[in-house]
């Protein structure tokens, strides 16, 4: 029974934060600031919850650093996702077995 009721929380949880900017905002947002903070804000989440728990993942703080300079490296040429995801592992693993 309370597996139903977790489920229902969370559906009316997830309606009510999809529903909610529907209704407040019937209007066009016009301030540059305001729309630009909404652009932004979700990169800005996911970042402050990643950036953590790379620096943790490895076990050794100089291997999760290089792996992360290589990703921002690499993101930094516009390469593809799963270029710069492989290519931070590896490297971060590589640095692993060097330390």
């Amino acid at each position: 029974m309370s597996a139903i009721i977790y489920i229902a929380v969370m559906a009316v949880t997830t309606y009510l934060i999809r529903m909610i900017p529907f209704t407040v905002f019937r209007m066009k947002i016009r301030s540059r600031f305001v729309r630009s903070l909404l652009y932004y804000l979700p990169y800005a989440v996911l970042s402050a919850m990643t950036f953590p728990a790379i620096f943790y993942t490895t076990g050794d703080i100089i291997s999760a650093s290089v792996g992360t300079l290589a990703a921002l490296i690499l993101a930094f040429f516009d390469l593809p996702l799963i270029v710069v995801a492989l290519c931070s592992s590896l490297t971060a693993y590589a640095v692993s077995l060097f330390l």
